[in-house]
């Protein structure tokens, strides 16, 4: 079965994955790397502040096969409540 590695960023922690995986297709790897994608977002939406999520799935030899970015990005309309 072929390995594969997803490596993630969410604006202030990077994983870059050294172990990998065994998947049986890269489909099966890009499908684990974007429901990642939520998860990661979950946690850091929460403060409002716009960011920018990313998965990528390399091979074996290194090579980028797949890369997904999840944005989010809030804005309080005018007038914006008060605390």
């Amino acid at each position: 079965m072929p390995r594969f590695f997803i490596d993630s960023d969410d604006g202030t922690l990077h994983v870059h994955d050294d172990e990998g995986q065994d998947f049986p297709d890269a489909e099966s790897a890009r499908r684990l790397a974007t429901a990642m994608l939520p998860d990661m977002a979950r946690e850091k939406i929460a403060s409002g502040d716009p960011s920018t999520f990313l998965v990528q799935v390399r091979d074996e030899a290194g090579v980028t096969l797949y890369q997904g970015t999840l944005s989010f990005v809030g804005a309080w309309r005018d007038p914006a409540p008060s605390a």
